[in-house]
C-alpha cells in the first residue's frame, strides 16, 4: 500500500460542485414540464380535463415520491462500492436495483385498479374530475417500471460521481414529454389520455436511453453479474434494509405534507391556495439544495468506502458550506422580491394578500431546513438510514403537538400561523436530530483512526476517466 495523497479543501468544493451544478440544472426541467401540461390541457375548451390532469399527475406524485428510495438507497450503496475498488460489486448492485424496481413496477401495475381507486378518493375530486383522473391514471400506470427503473440507473450513476447523465436522461424525458404533449392534444385532438400518453412513451425512451448508457459504462468495469447476488433473496438484504427504513422516512415525509395540506383545506380555498403559493417557493429552493445534497451523497459515500474520513469531513464542509450561501440567498430573495414572486405565481387579487401575511415564515425556512437538506444527503451516502427514519418521526411527534398547541392559544384569524409554526417546527426538530446523529457519529463512527493515511489511493473517477459513457 502506498500513501494517500490527502484531499485539499478546494478540491472537495470542485467536486461538490462539478457534481451539483447538472442535478440543479435538471430539476429547473421539472416544473418546465407541468408548466406544458397545464397549459396545453388548460387550453380545452373545457376546464374539466385540466382539473382530471392535476389529480392524476398528483395521485403518481406521491406514488412515484414513495419509491424514491430506489434511487436513493442504490446511490449510497454504490458510492460505497466505488471507494472500495469493487467493481464487480458496482455491478451487481445495479443488477439488485433494477430487479427490484422491475417486481415492483409490475406490482403496481397488478394491484393499479385498487390503488387507483383509493388514491382518487382520498384526493376527493369532482365526480367528473375524478373520471378522467381515473382514465387519466389507468394509462400512466403503465409507465411505472420504467419509472422506477430510471430511479436505480440515476442512482447507480450518481453514486459513481457521474451526475451528467442525470441532467441528460431528464432532459431527454421532458423534452420527448413536451413534444408528443404538442402532437398528441393539439395536433392529434386527444385530452387527458393524450397527455397520459405522452408520460408513459417519454419514460420508456428515457429508461431505453438509460440501458444503453448502462451498457457503454458496464464495458468499463470489471466483473460480471453473479446469479447468487442477483437470484438469491438472501443477497438482497442490505438493499431491502436501507430500502425499507428510506420508504417509512418517505411515508412520514408524506404524512406531514399532506397534514399540512388538509389542514389548509379546511380553512378555505384561499388559504389552501396561498399555502400551495407558498410551498412553491420551499420548491425553489430544494431544486438546488438537492443538487447538493445528492453531491454529499456521493463523495461521503465514496469516503466511507474508503474509510478515509479526512475525505469525509472535507466533503460534508464543502456541501454545506455551497448549502448554506443557496439557503441564505433564497431567505434574502424571498424577503426583498417575495412579494413579486407571489404576483408572478397568482394573479388573485385576494390570494396574493393572503400569502404575502406568510410570507415571513418563507423567510426563516431555507435556514432551518437547509441542514435537513444537507444532512439526508450525509445520511444516505453513509447508509446510515435508520438515523434519517428516525429524525422524520422524531419530527412528526414535535409537529402534531406543536399545531395543536399553537391552535388552540391562537385566535380563530391565527390559525394558517398556527399551521406555518408547526411546519417549522417539524423542519427544526428535524435538522436538529440529524445534527445531533451526526456530531455523534462524527466523535465515535466516522473519525480518522490509525492507518487511514496508508489505504490505497483509488483512480478519482468524478473526472470520467473510466466513469463517463458520452466519453
Amino acid at each position: 500500500m502506498t500513501t494517500a495523497q490527502a484531499e485539499t479543501p478546494a478540491a472537495a468544493r470542485r467536486r461538490i460542485w462539478t457534481l451539483a451544478w447538472p442535478i440543479i440544472l435538471s430539476n429547473i426541467t421539472v416544473p418546465l414540464l407541468g408548466l406544458v401540461d397545464t397549459a396545453v390541457v388548460g387550453h380545452l375548451p373545457d376546464s374539466r380535463y385540466l382539473a382530471g390532469v392535476t389529480l392524476g399527475a398528483t395521485l403518481f406524485g406521491f406514488l412515484y415520491w414513495g419509491f424514491g428510495f430506489l434511487r436513493m438507497g442504490t446511490t449510497g450503496l454504490t458510492s460505497q462500492a466505488v471507494g472500495r475498488e469493487s467493481d464487480e460489486e458496482v455491478r451487481n448492485l445495479l443488477g439488485q436495483s433494477l430487479l427490484l424496481a422491475m417486481v415492483i413496477g409490475a406490482l403496481l401495475i397488478l394491484f393499479s385498479s385498487p390503488l387507483i381507486t383509493v388514491g382518487l378518493w382520498l384526493l376527493d375530486g369532482s365526480a367528473v374530475a375524478t373520471g378522467l383522473a381515473e382514465e387519466y391514471a389507468r394509462i400512466r400506470i403503465l409507465s411505472a417500471p420504467a419509472v422506477l427503473a430510471n430511479y436505480a440507473i440515476l442512482g447507480w450513476f450518481l453514486g459513481q460521481q457521474n451526475s451528467r447523465v442525470t441532467l441528460v436522461i431528464l432532459v431527454l424525458t421532458n423534452s420527448v414529454n413536451i413534444a408528443l404533449d404538442l402532437l398528441f392534444v393539439v395536433g392529434f385532438g386527444m385530452t387527458s389520455d393524450g397527455v397520459a400518453w405522452a408520460t408513459v412513451i417519454a419514460d420508456y425512451t428515457a429508461l431505453a436511453f438509460g440501458v444503453w448508457l448502462v451498457a457503454r459504462q458496464l464495458k468499463l468495469l470489471q466483473g460480471r453479474f453473479l446469479r447468487a447476488r442477483l437470484f438469491r433473496l438472501a443477497a438482497y438484504a442490505e438493499l431491502f434494509q436501507v430500502n425499507a427504513n428510506l420508504f417509512l422516512r418517505t411515508l412520514g415525509l408524506l404524512f406531514a405534507m399532506a397534514f399540512f395540506t388538509s389542514r389548509g383545506a379546511v380553512q378555505g380555498d384561499t388559504i389552501l391556495a396561498a399555502n400551495a403559493v407558498l410551498m412553491q417557493f420551499i420548491m425553489l429552493t430544494s431544486y438546488a439544495l438537492d443538487g447538493f445534497a445528492h453531491a454529499a451523497e456521493a463523495t461521503t459515500g465514496r469516503a466511507v468506502g474508503r474509510q478515509r474520513w479526512d475525505e469525509f469531513g472535507l466533503a460534508v464542509h464543502a456541501a454545506a458550506r455551497f448549502s448554506l450561501i443557496t439557503a441564505t440567498g433564497a431567505a434574502l430573495a424571498f424577503a426583498l422580491g417575495g412579494h413579486h414572486l407571489i404576483a408572478l405565481l397568482t394573479g388573485l387579487p385576494e390570494v396574493r394578500e393572503t400569502a404575502g401575511v406568510y410570507l415571513p415564515w418563507m423567510v426563516a425556512m431555507p435556514l432551518i431546513a437547509v441542514w435537513s437538506y444537507l444532512l439526508d444527503g450525509v445520511f444516505i451516502g453513509a447508509t446510515a438510514i435508520r438515523e434519517m427514519r428516525n429524525s422524520i418521526f422524531i419530527a412528526l411527534a414535535a409537529y402534531l403537538p406543536v399545531w395543536w398547541l399553537a391552535r388552540a392559544i391562537a385566535a380563530p384569524e391565527a390559525e394558517n400561523h398556527a399551521l406555518w409554526l408547526a411546519f417549522l417546527s417539524f423542519a427544526v426538530v428535524r435538522s436538529l436530530v440529524l445534527a445531533g446523529y451526526y456530531w455523534h457519529h462524527r466523535r465515535t463512527r466516522w473519525c480518522h483512526r490509525a492507518g487511514d493515511d496508508t489505504i490505497r489511493r483509488i483512480p478519482d473517477r468524478s473526472r470520467g476517466a473510466r466513469n463517463d459513457p458520452f466519453d
